[in-house]
Protein backbone atom coordinates (compact mmCIF):
# COMPACT_ATOMS: atom_id res chain seq x y z
CA UNK A 1 0.00 0.00 0.00
CA UNK A 2 1.01 3.19 -0.77
CA UNK A 3 1.88 6.03 1.61
CA UNK A 4 -1.39 8.76 1.73
CA UNK A 5 0.11 11.99 -0.08
CA UNK A 6 2.53 14.48 1.21
CA UNK A 7 0.55 17.20 1.22
CA UNK A 8 -2.53 15.48 2.93
CA UNK A 9 0.38 14.16 5.58
CA UNK A 10 2.24 17.77 5.49
CA UNK A 11 -1.39 19.61 6.87
CA UNK A 12 -3.21 16.95 9.28
CA UNK A 13 -2.85 19.50 11.80
CA UNK A 14 -5.71 21.47 9.47
CA UNK A 15 -7.97 18.12 9.91
CA UNK A 16 -10.37 17.77 12.85
CA UNK A 17 -9.90 14.86 14.70
CA UNK A 18 -13.14 13.22 14.78
CA UNK A 19 -15.57 12.95 12.90
CA UNK A 20 -16.67 11.92 9.20
CA UNK A 21 -14.26 11.54 6.14
CA UNK A 22 -14.85 10.94 2.73
CA UNK A 23 -12.07 9.34 0.25
CA UNK A 24 -13.30 10.26 -3.45
CA UNK A 25 -12.06 8.36 -6.20
CA UNK A 26 -10.18 6.46 -3.37
CA UNK A 27 -8.29 3.58 -5.71
CA UNK A 28 -6.73 1.08 -3.81
CA UNK A 29 -7.86 3.15 -0.29
CA UNK A 30 -4.40 4.68 0.93
CA UNK A 31 -6.02 8.07 2.10
CA UNK A 32 -9.65 6.53 3.56
CA UNK A 33 -7.32 4.36 5.47
CA UNK A 34 -5.20 7.13 6.38
CA UNK A 35 -7.87 8.91 7.87
CA UNK A 36 -9.86 5.82 9.45
CA UNK A 37 -6.62 5.69 11.22
CA UNK A 38 -6.55 8.61 12.71
CA UNK A 39 -10.29 7.98 13.76
CA UNK A 40 -12.11 9.32 11.09
CA UNK A 41 -15.25 7.42 10.20
CA UNK A 42 -14.35 7.14 6.52
CA UNK A 43 -16.50 6.63 3.21
CA UNK A 44 -14.31 5.73 0.21
CA UNK A 45 -15.72 5.28 -3.38
CA UNK A 46 -14.72 4.65 -6.18
CA UNK A 47 -15.99 2.76 -9.38
CA UNK A 48 -13.33 0.18 -9.35
CA UNK A 49 -15.30 -3.28 -7.76
CA UNK A 50 -11.87 -4.91 -7.08
CA UNK A 51 -10.70 -2.00 -5.41
CA UNK A 52 -13.44 -1.33 -3.29
CA UNK A 53 -13.55 -5.08 -2.13
CA UNK A 54 -9.76 -5.31 -1.09
CA UNK A 55 -10.29 -2.11 0.75
CA UNK A 56 -13.11 -3.59 2.42
CA UNK A 57 -11.54 -6.63 3.38
CA UNK A 58 -8.30 -4.67 4.76
CA UNK A 59 -10.52 -2.05 6.90
CA UNK A 60 -12.37 -5.30 8.73
CA UNK A 61 -9.01 -6.87 9.25
CA UNK A 62 -7.30 -3.71 10.76
CA UNK A 63 -10.86 -2.90 12.59
CA UNK A 64 -11.03 1.01 11.00
CA UNK A 65 -14.07 2.66 10.49
CA UNK A 66 -13.66 2.77 7.17
CA UNK A 67 -16.42 1.67 4.35
CA UNK A 68 -16.15 1.12 0.61
CA UNK A 69 -18.29 1.35 -1.82
CA UNK A 70 -18.43 1.28 -5.77
CA UNK A 71 -20.26 4.52 -7.00
CA UNK A 72 -19.71 5.82 -10.19
CA UNK A 73 -19.02 9.68 -9.54
CA UNK A 74 -19.59 11.02 -13.09
CA UNK A 75 -23.00 9.40 -14.06
CA UNK A 76 -24.96 9.69 -10.44
CA UNK A 77 -26.96 13.13 -10.48
CA UNK A 78 -26.86 12.47 -6.40
CA UNK A 79 -22.97 11.32 -6.17
CA UNK A 80 -22.60 11.70 -2.23
CA UNK A 81 -26.44 11.15 -1.38
CA UNK A 82 -27.16 14.32 0.71
CA UNK A 83 -24.47 13.26 3.22
CA UNK A 84 -22.06 15.93 5.24
CA UNK A 85 -18.85 15.44 5.97
CA UNK A 86 -16.17 16.71 8.11
CA UNK A 87 -13.22 16.40 5.30
CA UNK A 88 -13.03 15.34 1.96
CA UNK A 89 -10.10 14.02 0.37
CA UNK A 90 -9.71 14.08 -3.81
CA UNK A 91 -6.43 13.15 -4.79
CA UNK A 92 -5.42 12.90 -8.97
CA UNK A 93 -8.98 12.92 -9.85
CA UNK A 94 -10.57 16.01 -11.73
CA UNK A 95 -14.43 15.73 -12.42
CA UNK A 96 -15.09 19.32 -12.76
CA UNK A 97 -19.01 19.34 -12.35
CA UNK A 98 -18.83 17.71 -9.62
CA UNK A 99 -17.16 20.62 -7.52
CA UNK A 100 -20.88 21.71 -6.19
CA UNK A 101 -21.57 18.20 -4.70
CA UNK A 102 -18.31 18.40 -2.77
CA UNK A 103 -18.99 21.57 -1.38
CA UNK A 104 -22.57 21.05 -0.67
CA UNK A 105 -21.31 18.00 1.24
CA UNK A 106 -19.06 19.34 3.53
CA UNK A 107 -20.23 19.74 7.16
CA UNK A 108 -20.40 23.58 8.53
CA UNK A 109 -16.44 24.20 8.50
CA UNK A 110 -15.72 20.88 6.77
CA UNK A 111 -12.62 20.64 5.16
CA UNK A 112 -12.10 19.84 1.92
CA UNK A 113 -7.91 18.51 0.61
CA UNK A 114 -7.88 18.76 -2.78
CA UNK A 115 -4.62 17.19 -5.45
CA UNK A 116 -4.32 16.95 -8.60
CA UNK A 117 -2.23 17.54 -12.12
CA UNK A 118 -2.39 20.37 -14.25
CA UNK A 119 -2.35 21.42 -17.48
CA UNK A 120 1.74 21.04 -17.15
CA UNK A 121 1.91 17.71 -16.59
CA UNK A 122 1.17 16.49 -19.93
CA UNK A 123 5.01 17.93 -21.42
CA UNK A 124 6.02 15.67 -18.54
CA UNK A 125 3.80 12.24 -19.26
CA UNK A 126 0.56 11.34 -18.25
CA UNK A 127 -2.45 11.99 -17.60
CA UNK A 128 -2.17 14.06 -21.23
CA UNK A 129 -6.26 14.61 -21.81
CA UNK A 130 -7.01 17.99 -20.95
CA UNK A 131 -10.19 17.00 -19.04
CA UNK A 132 -8.29 15.59 -16.42
CA UNK A 133 -5.93 18.43 -16.07
CA UNK A 134 -6.68 21.97 -14.66
CA UNK A 135 -5.64 25.09 -16.12
CA UNK A 136 -3.78 27.36 -14.44
CA UNK A 137 -5.40 28.93 -10.91
CA UNK A 138 -8.31 27.35 -12.03
CA UNK A 139 -8.52 24.94 -9.00
CA UNK A 140 -8.75 27.96 -6.52
CA UNK A 141 -11.76 28.86 -8.32
CA UNK A 142 -13.35 25.67 -8.44
CA UNK A 143 -13.44 25.37 -4.80
CA UNK A 144 -15.34 28.70 -4.48
CA UNK A 145 -17.09 29.68 -1.97
CA UNK A 146 -14.87 27.70 0.49
CA UNK A 147 -12.12 29.56 2.15
CA UNK A 148 -8.94 28.81 1.00
CA UNK A 149 -6.27 28.10 4.14
CA UNK A 150 -3.00 26.95 1.85
CA UNK A 151 -2.61 26.00 -1.87
CA UNK A 152 -0.06 25.53 -4.19
CA UNK A 153 0.79 25.19 -7.62
CA UNK A 154 4.10 23.89 -9.48
CA UNK A 155 6.48 21.50 -9.69
CA UNK A 156 6.42 18.78 -6.47
CA UNK A 157 7.94 15.33 -6.56
CA UNK A 158 8.05 15.87 -10.02
CA UNK A 159 4.54 16.56 -10.87
CA UNK A 160 2.86 19.69 -12.25
CA UNK A 161 0.01 19.51 -9.63
CA UNK A 162 -2.17 22.27 -8.39
CA UNK A 163 -3.08 21.67 -4.11
CA UNK A 164 -5.67 22.98 -1.94
CA UNK A 165 -7.27 22.80 1.72
CA UNK A 166 -10.20 25.13 2.06
CA UNK A 167 -12.58 25.50 4.43
CA UNK A 168 -16.48 25.63 4.74
CA UNK A 169 -17.87 28.68 6.64
CA UNK A 170 -20.72 28.22 8.90
CA UNK A 171 -22.22 30.84 6.80
CA UNK A 172 -23.44 29.33 3.75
Amino acid sequence: MNAPAAWLVQHSELLPRTGSALDVACGRGRHALWLAERGLTTLALDRDADAVRELNDLARDRRLPLSAEVRDLEGHPRPFLGASFDVIVVVHYLHRPLFPALVAALAPRGVLVYETFTRAQAARGKPTNPDFLLEPGELLELVRPLDVLVSREGDYDGRMIASVIARRGSAF
